[in-house]
């Protein structure tokens, strides 16, 4: 069973520093959360990846909701991020008819490169979800998919763990976690969790990270 792995959503260098303190093992920087996080500018991610030694994955997305948007903009925003040493990513579009776009995600994928990425939580909201899954699961470089579940929430997620092939990416069980969801999933082994509200005090966006909330999540993943 691989080592459970804690990903914390940063904002900027001081949640940065504080998930690596709290003991981290990764970061997901975006902007915006009111827009359910959006891409960060490119000084954003310096000043982010000058702060911490945590691997970094940064949104490509440019605006509420889950259609691509200008391709031409977005591998323009990809290749500006891995010119400035990005080498970690997290995307995902859906279509009109909420089917995955792949012509989209593949037009981005060709301006990251070989680089590890996260299907995010465009697969929550897609029309069918397991035709979502079978849509991305042999895309180059995908090796996570960000989920609360879909319709059927955290409670559904252990049975589509069981349900999916060895060989499809891992799941990153995220969007709303808390620590009632995590015994049902363990057990169900699932092994990478996404932390937003969870580690911040109050459990809102305008107030830092919380190093003392991200170890305590640590500890959970942790205990035997």
């Amino acid at each position: 069973m691989p080592v459970p792995l804690l990903e914390v959503i940063a904002l900027d260098a001081v949640d940065a520093r504080h998930a690596e303190q709290g003991g981290a093992d990764r970061l997901e920087l975006v902007a915006d959360m009111a827009s359910w996080g959006l891409t960060p500018s490119v000084e954003t991610f310096a000043a982010v990846r000058a702060a911490t030694t945590l691997p970094i994955r940064v949104m490509i997305r440019q605006h509420e909701g889950f259609a691509a948007g200008d391709l031409t903009e977005l591998q323009h925003t990809a290749r500006a991020l891995r010119d400035a040493d990005a080498t970690e990513f997290v995307l995902g579009f859906l279509d009109e008819s909420s089917e995955v776009d792949l012509d989209a995600v593949k037009t981005v994928l060709e301006s990251i490169g070989a680089a590890p990425w996260t299907f995010h939580r465009a697969i929550d909201f897609a029309a069918d979800r397991p035709a979502a899954w079978r849509a991305i699961q042999d895309l180059p470089g995908l090796d996570h998919v960000l989920t609360s579940g879909g319709p059927a929430g955290f409670d559904g997620l252990p049975t589509e763990a069981r349900a999916l092939p060895p060989t499809a990416p891992r799941i990153l069980a995220g969007g709303g976690l808390r620590e009632p969801h995590l015994p049902p999933l363990l057990a169900a082994g699932v092994t990478a969790f996404h932390c937003g509200t969870a580690v911040r005090p109050n459990g809102s966006w305008t107030s830092p990270i919380d190093p003392a909330l991200v170890h305590h999540w640590r500890t959970l993943l942790d205990a035997p």
